[in-house]
């Protein structure tokens, strides 16, 4: 296991105890969040792991392949015993021509999948890859096909661990019983809750480990973001577009981020630790993928890893999501 001063949580059955924090790569691919500075992006990487994040969560399509070779960049100059566990994903591929990700889709065809694992190993410059996901359904192949690659990709030791992403609970269900469903990767956040509701208490329930994308909302949730942020953010991000970043909604979402912030002050904690502490103590989630483009957006939310939220807490922010109407899905687990 990678070392860590951070403490740890088993993943599912996978015998992998990863930290509760994990480091996000979708962002250093640089395409859909605008262009990114890799040498920060490698900075990011390297001081996420020495704060003790054990594990880097990435896909090949994150920057059409430029996000695995960042993080193997990174990654390089590391001995393979303190490295991180690196996790990516298959299932979305493009010409290789493509560099506007105009001609971007979904496959799960099993020799589309094994010419995805090829090509991961090695822009990651990896031997074998700690966990690979199937990133979202695929309209060309049955969910059996290509869990089924998934499964043989595992027999055969080119990755350790395999799980899916993006899955609701009735295709986790037909996955589960042709081979069991190691981990998935569903969107939670305290303003994206609706997956609390039947999708964390089936993984809960089948030892299935959950890391969970987007916890702080694409950045809503750091406690940083304004309206006047979200006016100004480029054509090239695509939360320019996104309706979480808009109107009426965007203004819900900014008066539950100001209901956290007496809670952070609390604790002595950032917002964005404050957001992550209240997904991770839902039953079923393991662990959440957490962005970074910069060394310093590290230390706003390592503490997450750390704190514990009290009753009082919690109660402060069911009526902060109650009050402001922020979000869609259950509140707190039942």
């Amino acid at each position: 296991m990678p070392k860590t001063t951070l403490p740890t949580r088993p993943l599912g059955k996978t015998g992998l105890d990863i930290t509760p924090v994990g480091f996000g790569a979708w962002a250093i691919g640089g395409d859909a969040w605008g262009p990114q500075d890799d040498s920060a992006s490698i900075a990011a990487i390297r001081h996420a792991i020495s704060a003790g994040v054990n594990w880097i969560d990435t896909a090949a399509i994150y920057g059409l392949g430029h996000s695995e070779e960042v993080v193997a960049a990174a990654l390089k100059d590391i001995p393979k015993s303190e490295r991180p566990y690196v996790f990516t994903k298959c299932g979305l591929v493009w010409p290789p021509e493509d560099r506007d990700r105009t001609n971007v889709r979904r496959s799960g065809k099993m020799d589309s999948i094994r010419r995805e694992v090829e090509l991961s190993l090695k822009r990651l410059d990896v031997e074998v890859i700690d966990l690979y996901q199937m990133h979202w359904p695929a309209p060309d192949a049955p969910l059996e096909e290509y869990w089924q690659a998934l499964l043989d990709l595992k027999q055969e030791g080119k990755v350790l661990h395999v799980g899916l992403s993006n899955h609701d609970e009735t295709q986790l269900e037909t996955c589960e019983a042709l081979g069991h469903v190691e981990t998935l990767q569903p969107p939670f956040s305290m303003i994206r809750r609706d997956v609390g509701a039947a999708i964390l208490p089936w993984c809960k329930a089948h030892g299935t480990g959950t890391i969970v994308y987007s916890p702080m909302q694409a950045g809503l949730l750091t406690g940083t973001f304004s309206e006047e942020r979200a006016a100004k953010l480029p054509d090239s991000d695509w939360r320019k577009k996104d309706g979480q970043f808009t109107g009426e909604t965007l203004k819900k979402n900014l008066a539950l981020v100001d209901a956290l912030r007496p809670i952070a002050d609390k604790h002595g904690a950032t917002v964005g630790s404050v957001a992550l502490a209240w997904a991770l103590a839902w039953p079923g989630l393991t662990a959440t993928i957490v962005g970074a483009r910069a060394p310093e957006q590290i230390d706003g939310w390592i503490g997450a890893a750390t704190l514990t939220l009290d009753d009082a807490d919690f109660a402060a922010i069911d009526e902060a999501i109650a009050t402001t109407g922020a979000g869609t899905g259950p509140a707190r687990a039942a």
